[in-house]
């Protein structure tokens, strides 16, 4: 059985380390030793040597160094294709050539800064090893190339790298090696400051998926404190938010589709579909879009995925961007109403067809700006282009709380925003009449997955909008907000638990004493729980039983015939008629394949009409 001896200490303010050397013999051999002049602490074996200095490590012989992959770095394509490859694992003197093959050499010694290893690797923790073992070969490069074989499956694929489960890794690694006498050194990385930052925003994300302002500010001088920078904090953030389960459930599926679709070489429209339904239910979810724009640019970068010629929204983008800032130096630089009108549409469909080229040309455009300013140009150009972005950071803003109003439960909105909402409108009204109308809420109206009360709420918001604008307080349009949005609430609560009730207590409830004694025993239950503080109003009561009928009959009459006769008609007609929201019934249709064991394949067959 193998023993191991682990040293632990700390470089500087923020590195920590942890040495493992483990092996039969492990308590027998020196393996350290300490250069108090220059502050070093040596790890060695004959032919290897590793290096803790006070700014970096180096090292010599074989080996390499592993950590987790974080959400959003670039992969090879190779890692990116196997969704069970978690870790990236990198050889010491191992390079790709031409043709994607690993070529290793006798070149692996080298040294790295921690800031470097903490920025190309993980943001948190690093591993490094070597191998003492007589059973390897000579040369470097052929103990590189075994060492790969032997341990490279399993290191880039256990899930103890991540969780930091040292016991675990080092049970798993060490046996591959399949000799006794054998000697594995492990040295562990901790980035202390790095770690704090992100247990902090995993803590404040994981209530309730959203940073609060006074969260967010402790966040902000935390990082101040210790000097972590923006990319470095990004990082983190994304990948906090990823490994939230009910995030990464969606993600990873978005992520597979991409895959398949790159495999094939195209996105089918059943696939675009599926993309799009994901990226609708991300709004519901609260799920950071930045996830969803990370996998677009990773997955679809360089691929061609879509041969097309340039989209003319953003031909259009290009001409207004390279007239006015670029090209045409003999004329006045500033960009009219109608230039902007045709930018923030060009926004939109970028937005729409997940299409970043339009966000890379706005980044490429301000570089050129800041180039020529500084080269000379008249500062005022920066003006320019200041009143592009404050105009596209409005569209963001107004897409983002809509979106929010329309598809999610329980979305408070402060008179604040309410404000903020109406200076936003009316900016955009002032670009054309009716505008705030066509990019916002048109378009909205006609989306199959907008629900009873998001419908409402948009509703009461544009005709609120206009009220105000008309010369009503802006409280009154609140307030209406807030009464939708409480009887949003009290109908979700009590559709659940009517729910249950009916399914444990009452299979019949069609009389009127049958209902009112139903309706007792849910009130005083929600109230006994804190979730109801008044009397249930009698039109939510009867909505909510005719929905559980309406329920029922789906399930239990015409799903069953959809399924069998394969009747979309049937479906969309049911759809159309019963007053049910698209989410709602897709949910049901799911449990409903689920519980059955029914391929969900499909399903989704049936949902886009082919047969």
């Amino acid at each position: 059985m193998h023993k191991d001896i682990r040293l632990h200490g700390q470089v500087g303010d923020h590195v920590e380390y942890f040495v493992m050397v483990v092996g039969n013999d492990a308590y027998q051999r020196y393996f350290f030793n300490i250069v108090q002049e220059e502050d070093h602490l040596r790890i060695f074996s004959p032919g290897n040597e590793f290096i803790i200095a006070p700014e970096g490590i180096s090292y010599q012989g074989n080996g390499g160094y592993f950590c987790e992959y974080m959400f959003g770095v670039d992969q090879p394509s190779s890692d990116l294709a196997k969704p069970d490859i978690i870790n990236r694992l990198v050889m010491y003197g191992a390079r790709s050539d031409d043709k994607g093959s690993i070529r290793f050499s006798d070149r692996t010694h080298g040294e790295e800064s921690f800031e470097n290893i903490f920025f190309e690797g993980n943001a948190v923790c690093n591993y490094y090893f070597f191998v003492h073992s007589n059973q390897l070969s000579r040369k470097l490069k052929y103990q590189q190339e075994e060492l790969v074989k032997s341990l490279g499956k399993i290191v880039k694929r256990s899930g103890s790298v991540g969780d930091e489960r040292d016991d675990a890794l080092i049970s798993h690694i060490f046996p591959l090696l399949k000799d006794e006498a054998a000697q594995l050194f492990i040295i562990k990385l901790i980035d202390r400051h790095h770690r704090e930052y992100r247990d902090l925003f995993k803590s404040l994300y994981y209530r309730n998926k959203k940073i609060a302002d006074d969260d967010f500010a402790r966040l902000v001088k935390l990082a101040a404190t210790y000097r972590i920078d923006r990319y470095q904090q990004e990082r983190m953030r994304i990948d906090a938010m990823y490994r939230h389960p009910s995030n990464k459930r969606i993600v990873d599926e978005y992520r597979n589709i991409l895959l398949a679709c790159n495999s094939k070489g195209e996105i089918s429209p059943l696939d675009n579909a599926r993309l799009t339904r994901l990226k609708t239910l991300s709004v519901r979810n609260k799920i950071p879009g930045a996830l969803f724009y990370t996998l677009d640019e990773m997955l679809k970068k360089g691929r061609n995925l879509v041969h097309r010629k340039e989209q003319d929204y953003i031909a259009a983008t290009r001409e207004v961007l390279e007239g006015f800032f670029l090209k045409e130096k003999q004329i006045e630089s500033h960009i009219d109403r109608e230039d902007m009108l045709n930018l923030v549409k060009a926004k939109k469909k970028a937005v729409e067809n997940r299409d970043h080229s339009f966000d890379q040309l706005m980044l490429d455009a301000s570089k050129e700006c800041d180039e020529k300013i500084r080269d000379g140009a008249d500062p005022g150009l920066m003006d320019g282009f200041s009143y592009v972005i404050t105009y596209l950071d409005r569209f963001d803003s107004v897409s983002n709380l809509v979106s929010q109003l329309a598809f999610m439960e329980n979305v408070r909105i402060s008179e604040e925003m309410l404000q903020g909402l109406l200076e936003h409108k009316a900016a955009f009204d002032n670009l054309k009449e009716g505008c705030f109308d066509e990019l916002f809420i048109r378009e909205l109206f006609q989306n199959a997955y907008l629900g009873r009360f998001g419908r409402r709420k948009v509703t009461a918001l544009l005709e609120g909008l206009n009220a105000v604008e008309r010369g009503t307080r802006i409280e009154e349009l609140h307030k209406r907000l807030q009464e939708i949005d409480q009887e949003e609430r009290i109908s979700s609560v009590l559709l659940e638990h009517v729910r249950d009730r009916i399914r444990n207590f009452y299979s019949k409830f069609t009389t009127r004493a049958d209902q009112e004694a139903l309706r007792r025993e849910v009130v005083e239950e929600l109230k006994n729980k804190r979730l109801l503080k008044a009397d249930i109003p009698d039109h939510l009561f009867h909505e909510t039983i005719f929905t559980i009928k309406k329920e029922a009959m789906y399930l239990h009459s015409l799903l069953p015939q959809i399924i069998t006769e394969r009747n979309v008609g049937l479906r969309e007609d049911f759809l159309e008629n019963s007053g049910l929201d698209r989410f709602y019934v897709e949910e049901l249709e799911r449990e409903y394949y689920e519980k059955n064991g029914l391929d969900l394949e499909g399903l989704y067959q049936i949902r886009k009409g082919l047969s």
